[in-house]
């Protein structure tokens, strides 16, 4: 068989990255599984990043007949993920480190690797689907839409998307599972990573306390008013939209409803108080390189991983958007993305710097 080209993929010990590499060897590339290490936990297992993680990869290779590697990222990835990670917390913001490790690291950091070693192409497990129409790359949702990964590939661009290859992305999950029993992998039913992997037992607030207690300071909850409620040992411990774990009581169901950094304080309101009718977002991202077309222009927005689309319109000035919701939206999320779509289309996103009322 003649090759394909060669491809380096990034394989994480799990069911769908190990699926993709699998495939991409019995269409006739030749294959390269590299596991990447990017956080150091101590022989803890923990998601992709662990001893049993690696040692799956591994296994998977070697049933698949394909050479395999482990790389260790870890500079690269506190450099760039973690130091934005802690970055945005101490701002009063929740990030989403998966965008950022997909933007620095999938196809950035690893992208340079498969140069440094003269792959011709890249591949990763993920969820979503490619096409090249009219001279320029779109990037599309995954066809299984409770498994859609576009969100988090919205920095992805025309130089990324021609050297990436997503194997899984037209299939479902259940089919993925099927091809993982039929080659024999001992992932088939190895269960998702719903964690952030660098965060043990997804504990983010006992992660930064131990990785960045600086940031635990004593503060004030306070209502709308300013009425003072109780008190909290850092602002990072919170996020807009959350109800649970506020630690104060009124007798009437509360939600953080503002984050107040530089005066340590955080706001807790009725759920009503949560609704915005836009949002201003930096670092915008175009996955054709630029916006769709020059002054507004209407798209389907979504502000988080797992919500909704919401119809809105958009102006674009440099690396800035500004964002009105045909109807107001609930707990928008500074240091979120917001992600943009026309129909299967992922246009391009950004980072919710801040909600407009």
């Amino acid at each position: 068989m003649t090759s394909k080209g060669s491809v380096l993929v990034a394989m994480s010990g799990g069911v769908d990255s190990s699926v993709s590499a699998c495939l991409l060897a019995e269409e006739g590339y030749d294959v390269v599984g590299s596991h990447m290490k990017l956080v150091h936990l101590d022989g803890v297992d923990h998601g992709c990043c662990g001893p049993r993680a690696e040692a799956d990869a591994r296994e998977v290779a070697r049933i698949g007949g394909f050479d395999f590697e482990v790389v260790d990222m870890s500079e690269e990835f506190g450099r760039t993920v973690l130091a934005d990670f802690f970055g945005e917390h101490e701002a009063g913001r929740t990030p989403n480190p998966c965008a950022r490790c997909n933007e620095q690291i999938k196809f950035g950091a690893f992208l340079a690797r498969a140069d440094q070693l003269g792959i011709d192409f890249v591949a990763t497990g993920h969820y979503v689907r490619t096409e090249f129409v009219n001279g320029r790359w779109r990037l599309l949702r995954g066809l299984d839409r409770s498994k859609d990964q576009s969100y988090m590939l919205y920095t992805a661009g025309q130089r990324e998307l021609a050297r990436s290859l997503f194997p899984v992305g037209g299939m479902t999950k259940a089919e993925t599972r099927r091809h993982a029993e039929r080659i024999g992998l001992p992932v088939a039913a190895k269960p998702d990573s719903q964690e952030v992997c660098f965060v043990p037992d997804a504990d983010h607030a006992a992660f930064l306390a131990t990785h960045r207690p600086d940031l635990r300071r004593w503060g004030e909850m306070v209502d709308p008013l300013g009425n003072v409620l109780g008190r909290h040992d850092g602002t990072f411990r919170f996020t807009i939209g959350q109800r649970r774990g506020l630690g104060v009581s009124t007798g009437e169901r509360r939600y953080v409803v503002g984050l107040e950094p530089l005066s340590n304080r955080v706001v807790v309101g009725p759920g009503e108080l949560l609704a915005r009718r836009g949002l201003v977002a930096d670092r915008a991202h175009w996955v054709a390189g630029e916006p769709p077309t020059v002054g507004p222009f209407e798209v389907e927005a979504r502000i988080r991983y797992r919500g909704d689309d919401a119809p809105a319109v958009i102006e674009s000035a440099g690396d800035r958007v500004r964002v009105e919701f045909r109807s107001p939206q609930r707990a928008v999320a500074p240091g979120q993305s917001v992600v943009f779509f026309r129909g299967d289309e992922l246009l391009g996103g950004a980072r919710i710097l801040e909600a407009v009322r």
